[in-house]
């Protein structure tokens, strides 16, 4: 559902998403004005692949996954979107469908600024501008990489050389994923089946590779994990 009237706590969110929170309060309370909420459960479509895009979106709280489906009728998942982030810019921008579609992968809330504004937004804001296209950069570079994993003939090794894309380096120098995906969120973004995904998994924790750990996932042999996607019998 969708609804208008910003609270103060809202506002707050706003100024924690990167692209809004250089602006000053003036400028970012009139675009609240604009702008609708929208609250999404675990499943729903957010956006549909095809549709007519209207409006810029932002992540307040919960997750959204960025999903293609193929000619065959197959989903492909990519990226996923945390609080922060704003989806659906590039079709505010050339006015043309939309490029994707994107499911909520739990509840979720959705700030929604109409095109008009979100581009006056990006003409009048050079620092907004700027950062619209480092993220169109990396979006390509990212693109690039999943496309590359997606080529690889093995599914075993396109789940190796998926956890070995999302890991980071958090605080005291582990090497997590956090959150850890779901197994089918994960299967969708590499084109195969939950079960190859638990299967890749438990070969992995098997060998001390990972272990999991509440909603992460722990990297104890990065250098293993890495050669494991060019190796079967690491």
């Amino acid at each position: 559902m969708a609804h208008n009237g910003f609270t103060e706590d809202t506002l707050a969110l706003l100024q924690r998403i990167p692209l809004l929170s250089g602006l000053e309060s003036p400028v970012l309370e009139r675009i609240a004005a604009f702008m609708h909420l929208r609250s999404v459960g675990r499943g729903q479509w957010v956006l549909h692949k095809g549709k007519a895009g209207d409006q810029l979106l932002f992540l307040l709280t919960g997750q959204l996954q960025v999903v293609d489906v193929t000619e065959d009728g197959r989903e492909v998942g990519f990226n996923f979107l945390k609080p922060g982030d704003y989806f659906g810019e590039l079709s505010v921008i050339d006015g043309l469908p939309r490029t994707a579609s994107v499911v909520a992968t739990e509840s979720s809330q959705i700030a929604a600024l109409p095109r008009a504004q979100a581009l006056e937004l990006f003409y009048h804001q050079p620092k907004v501008a700027e950062h619209v296209m480092n993220r169109m950069a990396h979006a390509i570079r990212v693109a690039s990489d999943y496309r590359s994993i997606l080529a690889i003939p093995n599914a075993f090794q396109r789940v190796y050389a998926l956890l070995h894309k999302m890991k980071t380096l958090a605080p005291g120098g582990l090497i997590v994923i956090e959150p850890l995906p779901t197994q089918q969120a994960m299967a969708i973004m590499i084109n195969t089946s939950r079960e190859t995904v638990s299967r890749a998994m438990h070969t992995l924790q098997k060998k001390g590779v990972v272990e999991k750990d509440l909603k992460r996932l722990l990297i104890r042999k990065p250098d293993v994990l890495q050669r494991a996607i060019s190796h079967l019998d690491f």
